[in-house]
């Protein structure tokens, strides 16, 4: 069996244990040089915390055990196609690939449809339900003051 295999089966075990510890059906682990460097399992109605899912659970552990917040040269197996959020993460982390098992569709006849968020990026965010807004300028403070405290910082890490 490939490597690939052997990853995308125990993402797939670590879900459907955690289903089993009350969370929920999703797992995931973080490889470098065949190396498991942490696993994730979804938390977000144990910790109450809807950033906790598998994805981003296992690229924190990850980023720890690696001591950086970079996971260049790193795959990330998951048990089910990541939603926007674990994709962001994913970027942000600077993985080399993501490897899934299981797809959106699969996740939505679970009860987990994420296709309602894929449509909203599209769409105007006047129209989304939660309001974001940019109110900086209006209320007369400075919003350039951190970046150009950031750009003044001589050791400042870019990432």
């Amino acid at each position: 069996m490939s490597d690939d295999g052997r990853f995308l089966r125990e993402a797939v075990a670590i879900a459907e244990r955690n289903v089993a510890d009350g969370g929920g059906p999703f797992g995931a682990l973080i490889v470098a040089d065949g190396t498991v460097l942490a696993r994730g399992r979804n938390r977000v109605t144990r910790d109450l915390d809807p950033t906790a899912h598998a994805e981003v659970t296992a690229i924190r552990a990850a980023c720890r055990a690696r001591r950086d917040f970079s996971l260049t040269g790193a795959t990330l197996y998951t048990s089910c196609e990541p939603c926007p959020l674990c994709v962001s993460a994913s970027l942000w982390a600077r993985l080399d690939r993501v490897v899934y098992a299981a797809d959106r569709h699969d996740a939505a006849r679970g009860g987990f449809d994420d296709r309602e968020f894929y449509e909203l990026f599209a769409a105007d965010p006047g129209t989304w339900p939660t309001r974001v807004e940019a109110m900086g300028s209006s209320l007369e403070l400075d919003a350039q003051a951190p970046f150009d405290a950031w750009l003044a910082k001589g050791d400042r890490v870019h990432y």
